[in-house]
C-alpha cells in the first residue's frame, strides 16, 4: 500500500504565504484517497478522493530527526577510497535539509561540489528503544520511500564534522510516497537529465534495516516518523543548476527535484 502526505493544489495556491494543515491519503493509480487519523496508525476514509493533478505531494512525515547510513554498499565506499565499515558508519541530517518532491535543490554559495546520493528511506511508525533480541523489528516500520542524501563533497573533505556537507538547507529531499513494503529485490537508481548515473539492488547492503535500526536503537530513540537512509550505491557525481535529478526505488517511486543555484 502507498500512503502520502498532500496539499490539495487549490488551498496551496489561496495560503502560499501560510502553512496549511497536511492532508494524508492512500494512492491508488493515478488518485488519492483521503484518509483521516494517523498516516501509519488507525485510517478512515473521508470519502474525499482527488487526482494527482489537483495536490502537490509533501515529504510523508515530518521527522525530529534524519539518520543516514554512510558506506552502506562496498561499491561507494571503493569509490571514494574508503574501507567498508566493521560497524554501521553513522551522521545525521538536520530536519530544516527537508524538502519535497518536485521542489528545488540549492547550491549554497560556500561550495563548489555538491552531489547527488540516491538511496532508499526508512520511516519509523513507532517509537523504537533498545528493542529485545526476539522483536520484530519491521513491526516498528511504518514504510519505505526515496531519499537523496545531497552532499558538499568539498566540504565533506575539509570539515572534520559533515554538518555543512551534508545538513545545508534543501540537502534531504524525500518522498513522494511511502510504500508499507519492501521488495528484498528492489534497487535503487539516481538519473540526471535522464542519464542513469547510479543502480545498485538492496540485497547489497553491508548492513540490513534490522541490524541498522537495533544498532541506532541502542543509544538513540527513534519517534514515529524518523527517517533513515540507508546508504548510496556507486555513482555519485556533481550536480549543477539547471539539473533534474531523480531518484527512483524501484516498486515504490521516483523522487524528483530541480537544481538551482543560491541567490543570496
Amino acid at each position: 500500500m502507498k500512503l502520502c502526505r498532500f496539499i490539495p493544489t487549490e488551498i496551496r495556491q489561496q495560503t502560499r504565504e501560510t502553512s496549511p494543515t497536511a492532508c494524508a491519503g492512500i494512492v491508488e493509480d493515478d488518485e488519492v484517497a483521503e484518509v483521516s487519523g494517523d498516516l501509519w496508525g488507525n485510517r478512515e476514509r473521508t470519502g474525499r478522493r482527488f487526482s494527482s493533478s489537483q495536490i502537490e505531494f509533501l515529504p510523508p512525515s515530518t521527522p525530529s530527526k534524519i539518520v543516514c547510513v554512510g558506506r552502506n554498499f562496498a561499491a561507494h565506499a571503493s569509490e571514494l577510497g574508503n574501507e567498508v565499515p566493521k560497524e554501521p558508519l553513522i551522521f545525521l541530517k538536520p530536519p530544516s535539509s527537508v524538502i519535497a518532491a518536485e521542489e528545488p535543490i540549492v547550491i549554497p554559495d560556500v561550495s563548489k561540489r555538491v552531489d547527488f546520493e540516491g538511496e532508499l528511506a526508512i520511516v519509523m511508525g513507532r517509537r523504537c528503544r533498545r528493542p529485545g533480541n526476539g522483536e520484530d523489528i519491521r513491526a516498528y516500520i511504518a514504510g519505505y520511500t526515496c531519499l537523496n542524501d545531497v552532499t558538499a563533497r568539498d566540504l565533506q573533505k575539509s570539515d572534520a564534522q559533515w554538518w555543512r556537507a551534508k545538513g545545508s538547507d534543501t540537502f534531504c529531499p524525500f518522498g513522494p510516497v511511502l510504500e508499507t513494503d519492501l521488495d528484498p529485490s528492489s534497487t535503487v537508481e539516481t538519473f540526471v537529465n535522464g542519464i542513469r548515473k547510479q543502480s545498485g539492488s538492496i540485497s547489497n547492503w553491508i548492513f540490513p534495516p534490522d541490524v541498522i535500526i537495533r544498532w541506532i536503537a541502542r543509544v538513540m530513540t527513534l519517534e514515529p516518523g524518523d527517517v533513515i537512509a540507508m546508504g548510496t550505491p556507486d555513482g555519485v557525481g556533481p550536480l549543477v543548476a539547471g539539473d533534474t535529478v531523480e531518484v527512483v526505488v524501484t516498486g515504490i517511486a521516483t523522487l524528483r527535484n530541480t537544481v538551482v543555484a543560491s541567490h543570496d
